[in-house]
C-alpha cells in the first residue's frame, strides 16, 4: 500500500527528507534507511525521475535496435537479412514498456517497502531543515527534517533565446525520448550526447536528420578524434551533419506544420520537428533557496560528502551539484552522501573524507566514466590529453588504431575504431582512457577500474586479455606504451 498523504494540511517530523525522487533521491533515502533514521521523499512528477522515463532508459531502448542492426549488417551470413528497415512502431512500443507507460506504480511500492514517506507535489524551503509541500490537490504539508535535507531535483534542459522559438514548440530531450510518432525530417540543434544520441536513433526509424551544431565537431568533451569517427559515420547513413553553423530564429506558423530553422547568413533548413539539444541547467529556480541563504537558480557548491558550503546540515547530491551530469555517476554521490549524512546523525566526529574515504566523492574528480550511445559507441573516463596537460601533468598519449587487435575483425567486417590512454610519466599510472568503435562501451569499466585504483602500468601489464576479444586493446597499448 502507498504512503503517498492524503489531502489534509499536517506537520510532519523525519531525521532526513530528501527534494526530488529520481535514481539519486532514492538512493540517498535507501542509504539513510538502512542506517536506521527515518525519511521522506518529496516529488512533483513521477518517481523515478528524468533517467526513468525521459532520458537514459527510453533513449537506449530507441537506440537498441539501432545498434544491433548496425553490428549485424557487419558480420557475415547475416547482413542479408538485416537490410530492411526497422518496425519503429515495434520500437516505440517496447520503448514504452521499458517506461512503464510512463507510471510509477513499481517505484511507489518500493518506497513503500522500505518505510519511506512519498510527498506528492512542489516541494519549497521555508527556513532551515524546513519546507512546504504543495500537493496536486491544494493541500499543504510542513516538513522538518532533524539531521539533513538532500537536493536532488536535477536539471532541465535550456532552450536559447531566439525569435520565434517559443511558439514552435521545439522537442527537448523529453520530447525527443517520448514521441509517439517518427517525424519524416527531424532537426537536431547541438552536437553533444543528446544530439548524437537522438540523431542515431531517429535515422535509424526512419528519418530524414540535419545536424547542426556551432562548433567545429561532435561530442567536443571527448578527445577530438571521437567525433570525426561519430560523424563520418552518421554521415555514412545519410546524416547531414553541419559544423560551425549558428541559428538566428525558428519559424512555425501557429505552432503546428513544417518548421523553418533560420542560419546565420541567411540560409535555412525546414523540417517536420526540430530538436534543441542545447545544454541543462539546475532545477533550483522554484525550491525556495531564498530562505537558507542561497541562490535561486543557482547550482550548488559542495565538498566531497556532498554537503553545501557553509551548511551543516543541506546536502546537494547528483546533477544540481554540477559536479558530473550522469545518472551513475548521481547515484555513486547519494551513496556517499547517505553514508555521510548517517555517520553524522551519530555523532562521529571523524568521518573517513580522505582519497580512499567512504565518505568522499572522490571519484568525482578523477575517474567519471561515460559511454556515448553512438553508432560507432564513444567511451571516456578520467581525463583527455588537453585537460591532462591544462592540469599540469607531464603526460604521454599511446593511440591505437582497433583495427590491429584482432576481435575487432570478428566483432564486424570493416571494423574501424580508435583508443587512447594518458599515462602519467612521473607516477606510471593511467589518467585517462578513451574509446571509439563498434561495442567499446564494455571496455570501459576495466578503465575505470585502473584510474580509480591508481594501478601501475606495471601490474596492468599482467592483467591478461582474453584472445581474441576487443579487450586485447589493452595488450596493444601497453605494448606501444612500452615501445
Amino acid at each position: 500500500m502507498t504512503r503517498t498523504v492524503d489531502a489534509v494540511e499536517a506537520e510532519h517530523a523525519y531525521d532526513v527528507v530528501v527534494l526530488g525522487a529520481g535514481p539519486v533521491g532514492e538512493n540517498v533515502v535507501d542509504r539513510v534507511r538502512a542506517a536506521g533514521l527515518s525519511a521522506a521523499i518529496v516529488e512533483s512528477e513521477l518517481l523515478g525521475g528524468e533517467c526513468s522515463y525521459w532520458a537514459c532508459m527510453p533513449s537506449k531502448a530507441l537506440l537498441r535496435p539501432a545498434l544491433a542492426r548496425s553490428d549485424a549488417r557487419k558480420v557475415a551470413g547475416l547482413r542479408e537479412s538485416v537490410y530492411g528497415p526497422l518496425d519503429a512502431m515495434e520500437v516505440l512500443a517496447h520503448r514504452d514498456s521499458v517506461v512503464g507507460h510512463w507510471k510509477d506504480d513499481g517505484q511507489v511500492d518500493w518506497l513503500d517497502s522500505i518505510d519511506v514517506r512519498v510527498f506528492r507535489g512542489h516541494g519549497r524551503f521555508v527556513g532551515p531543515r524546513r519546507l512546504e509541500v504543495a500537493g496536486p490537490e491544494g493541500e499543504r504539508h510542513l516538513l522538518t527534517a532533524r539531521h539533513a535535507v538532500a537536493v536532488c531535483t536535477g536539471t532541465r534542459a535550456v532552450l536559447p533565446e531566439l525569435p520565434g522559438l517559443p511558439g514552435a514548440h521545439p522537442w527537448t530531450s523529453r520530447e525527443a525520448t517520448s514521441s509517439d510518432r517518427v517525424p519524416e525530417r527531424l532537426i537536431v540543434v547541438g552536437g553533444g550526447v543528446v544530439g548524437v544520441e537522438m540523431a542515431t536513433a531517429w535515422q535509424a526509424l526512419g528519418a530524414k536528420v540535419t545536424m547542426l551544431v556551432r562548433g567545429g565537431g561532435l561530442l567536443p568533451r571527448m578527445e577530438p578524434f571521437v567525433g570525426e569517427h561519430v560523424a563520418e559515420a552518421l554521415a555514412t547513413r545519410g546524416v547531414d551533419v553541419r559544423t560551425g553553423t549558428d541559428v538566428t530564429a525558428v519559424v512555425r506558423d501557429g505552432g503546428t506544420g513544417p518548421v523553418t530553422v533560420v542560419l546565420e547568413g541567411g540560409d535555412h533548413v525546414e523540417g517536420d520537428e526540430v530538436l534543441f539539444a542545447t545544454g541543462r541547467a539546475p532545477r533550483t529556480d522554484d525550491i525556495g533557496l531564498e530562505k537558507v541563504g542561497l541562490t535561486p537558480g543557482s547550482w550548488l557548491d559542495v565538498d566531497d560528502s556532498l554537503r553545501v558550503t557553509g551548511s551543516d546540515w543541506l546536502y546537494a547530491v547528483g546533477d544540481v551539484n554540477h559536479r558530473a551530469l550522469l545518472t551513475h555517476q548521481g547515484k555513486y554521490q547519494a551513496r556517499i552522501a547517505g553514508a555521510a549524512i548517517a555517520a553524522r546523525a551519530r555523532g562521529d566526529a571523524s568521518l573517513d573524507t580522505g582519497r580512499w574515504g567512504a565518505h568522499a566523492a572522490t571519484a568525482d574528480h578523477a575517474a567519471v566514466p561515460q559511454v556515448v550511445f553512438s553508432d560507432p559507441e564513444a567511451a571516456a573516463v578520467g581525463l583527455g590529453l588537453a585537460q591532462a596537460e591544462r592540469a599540469g601533468y607531464r603526460v604521454r598519449a599511446v593511440d591505437l588504431d582497433m583495427r590491429q587487435v584482432a576481435g575487432a575483425g570478428l566483432y564486424a567486417q570493416g571494423y574501424r575504431g580508435h583508443a587512447r590512454i594518458v599515462v602519467d610519466l612521473d607516477r606510471e599510472v593511467l589518467l585517462g582512457a578513451t574509446f571509439v568503435g563498434r561495442g567499446i562501451g564494455e571496455l570501459l569499466h576495466s578503465a575505470t577500474v585502473a584510474i580509480a585504483g591508481e594501478v601501475p602500468i606495471a601490474r596492468l601489464w599482467h592483467a591478461v586479455p582474453s584472445y581474441p576479444t576487443l579487450s586485447e586493446a589493452w595488450l596493444r597499448l601497453l605494448e606501444a606504451y612500452r615501445g
